[in-house]
């Protein structure tokens, strides 16, 4: 009984360490390549591959492929990224003209 309780908190951690990764490697995406120059950061495309390979493991653990120490260390580019990258980009927006209104 224990073994399957101990699998299901596994698995529950390992989802959400994958979830986690992969909305920060979304948000990456989305994010305009200046926002990361102008800010003195990585750039974009090195964001893009740090934040893949962490998702890469966190759906490795999510799998059962890797253990769940590695697992866990999937998360920290993806925690790096929300505390430090992402505060510091989220001003230039999205990528996206913004919507400045009905155009007459």
């Amino acid at each position: 009984m224990l073994d399957y309780f101990r699998g299901f908190v596994v698995l529950i951690i390992s989802l959400a360490v994958l979830v986690v990764a992969v909305i920060a490697l979304l948000d990456a995406v989305r994010r305009p390549e200046r926002a990361f120059a102008s800010e003195g950061k990585l750039t974009k495309n090195n964001w893009l591959l740090i934040l893949g390979a962490g998702a890469l493991f966190a759906l490795l653990g999510a799998l059962g492929l890797i253990g769940i120490v590695l697992n866990i260390v999937a998360i920290a580019p993806a925690v790096i990224y929300w505390v430090d990258v992402r505060p510091a980009i989220k001003p230039y927006g999205n990528g996206r003209p913004r919507n400045q209104g009905p155009q007459w």
